[in-house]
């Protein structure tokens, strides 16, 4: 079972309709020049303007997600007529370029490829577990803080971007976002939302920052199960998510929130041996992402796999179960 799947695994894997409507596109036009537009191109495009929240309207096609934040980032400057960024440390918004300057995560940004674009503001991101100011609550309100400070001394942030709900993950508190977006409207900034790992269901709605119905209650019932693993195993500090979006962050001790990242890696390799797919993110989160066609007992079954896994990583560290 694939827990992961890049966040591209909505439906599953060779979804029937899926294939016969790719087939049979092939076989009408297999493409279409970018000057040009095409019928189908059209319909989802109309589509895809239904769903969102209000006030999105438009809609342009990019041939993958670092494309479309590159795209953004570009008209972004142009309706502004600034250049610099602020984004979240250990964010991901793609490999390209652009994306890798904003982007968070050391591993894309140090080494040979630098030095990177200039004008790119990073602030250290929300999540009452693990935060840069050592808080156990209201690292939101900093957050929020933080940007408005940013925003205000620069005076000339051409735009905020960020994951709705970061992918390790955290789930921003109510008010978060209508604060940012205040913020942004009051220094002229816009707001640039990265939907690429949350979007089109993955939360339960079609967009994180608002139903698909199976994925809120399957969801619901692995979040469950996850908490109840949490009670059993010490190894679990935190559990969090939102449907089909959820993690566990292990900890060598839950009173020092030291992280496991060896267990980690341990856990991940020992659910891959039981036929168990899922990431790791931040060296110690398991990350779950399953498909919206996920069935409970699927879900059931793939958490009892990943309690097995965490289990025998206790085992060998020592640690007793609860």
């Amino acid at each position: 079972m694939d827990l992961h799947g890049n966040n591209v695994h909505h439906i599953g894997y060779a979804h029937p309709r899926l294939i016969d409507a790719i087939r049979r596109q092939m076989d009408k036009l297999s493409f279409a020049p970018r000057r040009y537009t095409c019928a189908p191109a059209v319909k989802l495009a109309e589509k895809l303007v239904d769903v969102p929240p209000a006030g999105l309207g438009k809609v342009w096609f990019a041939p993958s997600g670092s494309d479309a934040i590159e795209m953004a980032l570009a008209y972004a400057r142009a309706a502004t007529g600034w250049f610099k960024t602020i984004s979240f440390w250990d964010s991901y918004h793609g490999a390209g370029f652009a994306a890798r300057s904003i982007g968070g995560e050391a591993m894309f940004r140090s080494g040979p490829i630098g030095p990177l674009l200039s004008g790119t503001k990073h602030v250290p991101p929300f999540g009452d577990y693990r935060n840069a100011w050592g808080v156990t609550e209201g690292s939101a309100e900093l957050c929020v803080r933080m940007i408005r400070y940013i925003l205000e001394k620069e005076g000339d942030i051409a735009a905020v971007i960020a994951e709705s709900v970061r992918a390790v993950p955290y789930v921003p508190p109510a008010g978060f976002w209508p604060a940012v977006r205040q913020a942004c409207d009051e220094f002229g900034t816009l707001l640039i939302f990265d939907e690429i790992p949350t979007g089109l269901g993955k939360t339960g709605k079609i967009f994180a920052c608002q139903l698909v119905a199976n994925a809120a209650h399957v969801g619901a019932v692995g979040l469950r199960r996850l908490r109840g693993i949490m009670d059993r195993h010490p190894l679990i500090g935190d559990v969090r998510g939102r449907s089909c979006l959820m993690g566990a962050e292990l900890v060598v001790d839950r009173t020092t929130r030291t992280p496991a990242c060896d267990a980690a890696g341990a856990v991940l390799y020992q659910a891959l041996n039981r036929s168990l797919d899922f990431k790791t993110t931040m060296g110690n989160v398991l990350t779950l992402t399953p498909p919206l066609s996920i069935t409970e007992r699927q879900m059931l079954q793939a958490l009892e796999i990943l309690k097995e896994s965490i289990g025998e990583a206790e085992l060998k560290m020592g640690i007793t179960q609860s």
